[in-house]
């Protein structure tokens, strides 16, 4: 298997939504994007969100207009062993420095995790280390691989819409 490492966080000074995912996959890897493979639901279910379609637009653009509007992207795994792009098939896992990244950015006041083996990541994480308490929601993956459980697209924009809770925090900078 190979050993493969997450990139650096999408973040800036302002973030108050954390959006976690596992690992990213191979084409997310090789383009150095997160949701790089255009099959993967991350950017429509943002662009519905936030009511601009941002689906066309370089990853720069994207980028810009997540941390303009206070999201900021991280993966819970540092790294792992994995072959393919699955979920389902990585190994060995290494946590992100959660808490670091939580100390550095105090603004962020809620976690979403992308999907059932980012939450069971976190759950981990949290387990062994020391986390502040916060609130997070484990939502469906954006993946677009089909499994047992998956919802439609629209279903996925309904559950994820508990952001917008959490981007309009009233006086609060």
């Amino acid at each position: 298997m190979t050993i493969i490492s997450s990139m650096a966080p999408v973040i800036g000074p302002e973030a108050n939504v954390l959006i976690l995912g596992s690992m990213p996959g191979i084409k997310s890897l090789e383009k150095q994007q997160y949701y790089g493979n255009p099959r993967n639901h991350f950017w429509s279910i943002i662009s519905e969100l936030l009511n601009t379609d941002i689906t066309t637009w370089d990853y720069e653009q994207k980028c810009s207009f997540l941390i303009e509007n206070k999201i900021a992207l991280w993966d819970v795994l540092a790294s792992c062993e994995r072959k393919g792009s699955l979920d389902s098939a990585i190994r060995q896992e290494e946590m992100n420095d959660l808490n670091s990244l939580i100390q550095d950015f105090p603004t962020i006041k809620w976690i979403g995790l992308n999907g059932t083996k980012a939450y069971q990541s976190f759950q981990k994480y949290r387990k062994t280390k020391e986390f502040p308490a916060m609130p997070y929601t484990k939502l469906p993956s954006s993946s677009p691989v089909p499994g047992k459980n998956v919802k439609t697209f629209e279903e996925k924009v309904i559950s994820w819409h508990v952001v917008h809770h959490y981007l309009n925090l009233t006086g609060e900078k």
